[in-house]
């Protein structure tokens, strides 16, 4: 809901704040005051195409605000959050968002939503959510085929709605296998490739039958025998320094003993070499592990087979061949071998997957066309319905021998909605076929066509705001009562703004603005006035009789507000 619009330099509009609220706004004024700049000017804060030549004379550029009230949980206000606009606390109404446009003289513009700069395309999609307009000629909603479907399918209720959800459910299920299907036969050739890559790998890997780390483990190994004459020399060398079994020069062993031989002579002169002693004999008794290691180590290599050095460097090689197809890391070639495995399975299944989903495709096909044709019988009940309750509407509205048609048409072809073609057709006069709405009727009679399927759609498919631009043209009379008394009844469910140049419609308004120009300068301009009391009762009576202070002008725009008190309690 629009709680208020604000308007500087549009048009002739050169400053004017709208309070518009809930319920039913009127906008009035004399012919050229700037009424249809309000139209302007919520279709510029709602996304639409700026006119540069909209630009009051002399400025520099034209700016709209509004005030808008959402849902906080609702679709708007998560999108305003994206953007990293801000909503304000509405209190028990909701939230609370600005929006704001400016358009240049030179064609530049900049948008805000909740505080923010954001594309012009952020603005159309809150407008397109919030707000329809139905003009002379702009009749927003309900003007595709599949918007007009959407609508009959809300005022069908919830039975349609549940069997529409299941059929959805089926038809993306129905599409994903026969597009498996699809893929499956389409790729049967590379995946029999795959799948003879696949077994090779398998069985090249599986031959060789890599263990984890066993790369690192027989490298070690290869290092240890290339090296081996090194090896056995160092070690040989080590233990004889350790222990010398020759006795060709002193050994380490020799040594700690001789030391700890010297102290203990004289120990039990002095307490504190005892443990001295203690530590050379411990170093003696760990020197001498060092050399029964060192022989035990010698040994291992004289154990080495003739021949081990080329069958490690033979194995290194099988893995390295691995490694470059498979790898990098042998670890890599094993994750490899894991995982081609059930790949190949289900490649060797195809033949099976395929005959199965072949049978499933068929099941899902056939509920489809069954969930399809309880669809087309729903939509053909609905639309029948639909269509007599807008043709009595229309009937009242002075169009007495209009005919409103909803044509649902049995495709073939099974969509996301099954296989209906909906279109709304109008029939404006007897001995005519009924034709698409925006051929079938003149500006003004398809807006009364729109006001009249809003209000029959109201209860079902509620907007938040609606916006009505010469709804009444050509009409006058008792249809112009009608008419009022429907704009108040839509505004039961919806914000309704309508600019009218009826008393009649005009009547059934709680919020009455006017639209006046203001001559004393060099330049037109006009600004809004919100009426009440007196002031509206002159406005009335001006509409009625084009003299605000005609007395019997006053009476009888007294006596309308009355009748529209009376007919808006009564229905």
């Amino acid at each position: 809901m629009i709680e208020e619009l604000s308007i500087r330099d549009l048009g002739v509009i050169g400053e004017a704040v709208l309070p518009l609220g809930r319920g039913f706004t009127a906008v009035t004024g004399e012919t050229g005051a700037g009424k249809t700049m309000v139209v302007s000017a919520l279709g510029l804060l709602l996304g639409g195409r700026a006119d540069t030549g909209a630009v009051r004379s002399g400025a520099a550029q034209a700016w709209v605000e509004g005030r808008v009230l959402v849902d906080p949980e609702s679709a708007v206000a998560e999108r305003v959050r994206e953007i990293g606009g801000e909503l304000d606390d509405g209190g028990s109404e909701g939230s609370e968002v600005i929006l704001s446009r400016s358009v240049s003289a030179e064609g530049r513009g900049r948008t805000v939503v909740g505080g923010r700069s954001a594309p012009l395309g952020v603005l159309s999609e809150i407008g397109d959510a919030l707000v329809v307009v139905h003009g002379q000629s702009d009749q927003l909603r309900l003007k595709s085929q599949a918007a007009q479907r959407g609508a009959l399918d809300s005022f069908a209720g919830s039975g349609l709605a549940a069997l529409l959800a299941e059929y959805r459910a089926l038809h993306g299920s129905w599409q994903a296998h026969t597009a498996e299907i699809e893929a499956l036969v389409t790729e049967r050739t590379a995946r029999i490739r795959e799948a003879d890559q696949l077994r090779t790998a398998i069985d090249e890997i599986t031959a060789v039958a890599p263990q984890p780390g066993e790369d690192d483990e027989l490298a070690d190994v290869a290092a240890r025998l290339t090296n081996l004459e090194d090896l056995r020399i160092a070690s040989a060398e080590a233990r004889e320094n350790v222990s010398s079994e020759t006795g060709d020069h002193p050994d380490t062993v020799g040594l700690i003993d001789a030391a700890r031989r010297s102290l203990e002579r004289v120990a039990h002169h002095d307490p504190a070499l005892a443990p001295i002693v203690e530590a050379l004999a411990s170093a003696s008794f760990l020197v001498s592990d060092i050399s029964t290691q060192l022989a035990s180590y010698a040994a291992t290599l004289e154990t080495d087979e003739v021949g081990e050095l080329d069958r490690v460097q033979e194995r290194r090689a099988e893995l390295t061949n691995l490694m470059r197809k498979y790898g990098p890391e042998l670890s890599d070639v094993i994750a490899y071998a894991e995982s081609a495995e059930p790949r190949l399975l289900e490649l060797d299944s195809d033949s099976d997957r395929i005959e199965q989903l072949t049978a499933l495709v068929d099941d899902e096909l056939a509920e489809l066309e069954r969930l399809a044709d309880e669809l087309t019988a729903l939509r053909q009940a609905a639309g029948e319905q639909l269509s007599a309750k807008v043709t009595a509407e229309l009937g009242a509205l002075a169009m007495p021998n209009a005919r409103f048609v909803v044509d649902v048409q049995r495709r073939e072809v099974l969509g996301t909605t099954g296989r209906d073609l909906v279109q709304f057709l109008l029939r404006p006069h007897e001995g005519t076929e009924p034709r698409p709405l925006n051929k079938g009727a003149s500006g003004g009679e398809l807006s009364r066509v729109m006001l009249a399927i809003e209000v029959v759609l109201a209860t079902a498919d509620p907007v938040p705001t609606f916006v009505f631009d010469e709804v009444d043209a050509g009409v006058g009379g008792a249809s112009a009562i009608e008419i009022g008394r429907r704009l108040a009844a839509l505004a039961q469910t919806s914000q309704v703004i309508v600019v009218t140049h009826l008393a009649q419609v005009a009547a059934f308004a709680t919020n009455h603005l006017r639209v006046e120009k203001d001559l004393d300068g060099p330049v037109t301009a006009s600004n809004v006035v919100q009426l009440e009391g007196d002031e509206r009762l002159a406005e009335m009576a001006r509409l009625l009789s084009g003299l605000p202070d005609s007395e019997s002008g006053l009476a009888h725009a007294a006596e309308l507000l009355e009748i529209a008190r009376s007919l808006a309690v009564a229905g």
